[in-house]
């Protein structure tokens, strides 16, 4: 049963990344993609990783896919004139492409299991701890400080992000929060003697 699961979310894994870059329909490809992403959570199941498996889920097919599925379905993008754009960089992507599976099969074509790689599979967390607490012993713990330089990294990419989008218009009105709050009370408001009858 567990190599007939491997196979088939191995297949889907596969048919998902596939038909997510060769679908003519963006929409499409996110929900292929979506398919891709529930697969590869199954393959991490079987694997022992149920913990990896859902952050999977809740991470990429939850919030990620989803981001992409809205953001594709609301912004209206010509992608005909995008694909058109493409068109003159296709051999040059036809050429990498060869090179890499190239790479993969003289990779492929030297590999050699361990002696200890069945072993190693079938115990993938220590007997004595779940797999949620042997991965947080190792991010926490033995690789805490490449962990927190990991997040710095990103946070630095994300300040970077936001710095090179960010334009300041100057026909639209900001908030000034600064020059709300330094404001003096007796020339922000004024007060009228407003006589009956007569209104202001």
């Amino acid at each position: 049963m567990a190599a007939l699961a491997f196979w088939l979310f191995s297949i889907c894994v596969i048919t998902g990344g596939f038909f997510t870059v060769i679908s003519r329909n963006p929409v499409h490809s996110v929900i292929w993609l979506i398919l891709a992403f529930l697969s590869a959570a199954g393959l991490f199941v079987l694997l022992g990783a149920e913990f990896v498996a859902m952050l999977l889920i809740i991470v990429y097919v939850g919030a990620v896919a989803v981001l992409f599925l809205f953001v594709v379905m609301m912004l209206d993008v010509d992608f005909a004139e995008l694909k058109a754009g493409m068109a003159q960089y296709m051999p040059l992507a036809l050429l990498i492409g060869l090179i890499l599976l190239m790479q993969l099969g003289m990779a492929f074509g030297v590999w050699q299991f361990a002696d200890d790689a069945q072993a190693l599979r079938g115990a993938v967390t220590p007997t004595d701890a779940h797999n949620t607490e042997a991965l947080g012993l190792i991010l926490y713990d033995q690789y805490f400080l490449l962990f927190q330089l990991a997040g710095l990294i990103l946070l630095v990419a994300m300040i970077g992000a936001i710095v090179l989008t960010l334009r300041h218009r100057k026909d639209i009105k900001r908030q000034d929060v600064l020059q709300q709050m330094w404001r003096d009370p007796k020339d922000a408001m004024e007060l009228k003697d407003v006589k009956p009858g007569q209104g202001l």
